[in-house]
């Protein structure tokens, strides 16, 4: 159609239609399947990222901190209580956590993280079969990721988490439990409670996790993942012996984060405190009432709704109108009286006027009027004075 913008130019300057391209059998394989295998490949690929890029950095930490003196040898990371390292590798795992799930929570929900799945599956925002498959996969990436890291970077594998700082097994597991209970809740009210900010999620999610790891990295090697722990373990050839607190720890806090967040939804949180995630136009048109008692007496206003139930308002009253001015007109038509006088007649319709034969146009409930038939119609004389033709004589 002329006037329609291509949607880009080939190199001939003619244009190209857009369409995206598939592979040629895959409309042969069922729907869920294919949905399945795009969510796995997805977090398999999501973890493997976030993994590589914080474990990386983590390597670079610790060969800077060997390399002054301060640092340790034994496939874990630094544990000396350095600031300065201890930032570099929590700003690592958390931006890295906050880019990838960004790229990725289009698609697969942007994971990573087997304690962060069972959460999901706990609340009912992901099916059991996706939960296994992401599970999978995120215990492949992180395997995958610590293997990449040992192979392209120079010295030994660093990055393994273990107790440090006189911590104790018992304490490392509460500190672990927390700690991810932080970072799952936070996940639940920012990625699966949908709001206007949803889209900047992945954001709030990776400082939670930096915050997570400024805390728990110099105690436990801020774990939160048992994928994460996992992972360098098993390309290392090294468990610790109290490597079961990375999977315990995490999915207890998991527990305790999904208590909370089902707590605040039985006691339907958004009556609390209504309106904050409103804007302008949206706060103008809402009006909670003073004690609301369920979360739709506060639900978000919709102005596109609300501009269309206005036209349609309109609408529906202009037809009203229109209708009741009809129905005024037909009943003051009615009104006339059906046996007209000659004068009136006259008034009424030239063509009307009353001779011996003449029928009624129609007869029943409503009101008759006189009619001329056609041949019996009324007109002038010949001779011009004016004398009406009688009824015998046709036109």
């Amino acid at each position: 159609m002329a006037g329609i913008l291509p949607t880009h130019n080939g190199p001939n300057g003619k244009s190209k239609e857009h369409r995206p391209r598939r592979l040629p059998r895959l409309s042969m394989v069922p729907n869920r399947v294919r949905n399945e295998s795009i969510a796995m490949i997805a977090e398999f690929c999501g973890t493997f990222l976030f993994l590589f890029f914080a474990f990386a950095a983590t390597q670079v930490a610790n060969a800077a901190a060997t390399n002054s003196g301060t640092g340790q040898t034994n496939h874990s990371i630094s544990q000396a209580p350095n600031a300065t390292t201890l930032l570099y590798i929590s700003l690592a795992f958390g931006f890295s956590l906050a880019v990838n799930a960004w790229a990725f929570f289009r698609v697969s929900g942007g994971l990573f993280n087997p304690a962060v799945t069972l959460g999901l599956l706990i609340i009912g925002a992901i099916k059991p079969l996706r939960a296994l498959l992401c599970f999978i996969a995120q215990i492949l990436g992180g395997i995958c990721a610590a293997a990449v890291v040992s192979a392209i970077l120079p010295g030994p594998l660093n990055v393994s988490t273990s107790l440090g700082g006189g911590t104790t097994i018992a304490k490392g597991v509460f500190l672990e439990m927390f700690l991810t209970a932080e970072l799952v809740f936070v996940i639940f009210m920012l990625a699966a409670e949908k709001h206007k900010a949803t889209f900047l999620a992945p954001i709030g999610i990776g400082l939670s996790l930096f915050v997570c790891e400024m805390t728990g990295v110099y105690f436990t090697g801020g774990s939160l993942n048992p994928a994460r722990s996992f992972g360098p373990a098993v390309v290392s050839h090294f468990f610790e012996g109290y490597h079961w607190i990375y999977w315990v720890g995490p999915f207890i806090g998991t527990l305790l984060a999904c208590g909370l967040y089902t707590l605040l939804k039985f006691g339907e949180y958004e009556t609390v405190n209504p309106g904050q995630d409103f804007n302008d136009q949206e706060a103008e048109m809402f009006d909670p009432p003073e004690d609301p008692a369920s979360a739709e007496e506060v639900q978000r206003p919709n102005p596109i709704a609300a501009a269309a139930e206005d036209i349609v308002s309109q609408a529906a009253q202009e037809i009203v109108n229109k209708v009741a001015s009809n129905d005024l007109r037909a009943s003051q038509s009615s009104t006339l009286s059906p046996h007209l006088s000659m004068n009136e007649a006259s008034t009424v319709s030239p063509r009307l006027l009353p001779h011996e034969g003449v029928l009624p146009s129609h007869e029943g409930s409503l009101p008759s009027r006189e009619v001329i038939p056609p041949s019996y119609r009324g007109f002038t004389s010949p001779n011009g004075g004016g004398d009406v033709v009688t009824g015998s004589e046709k036109v």
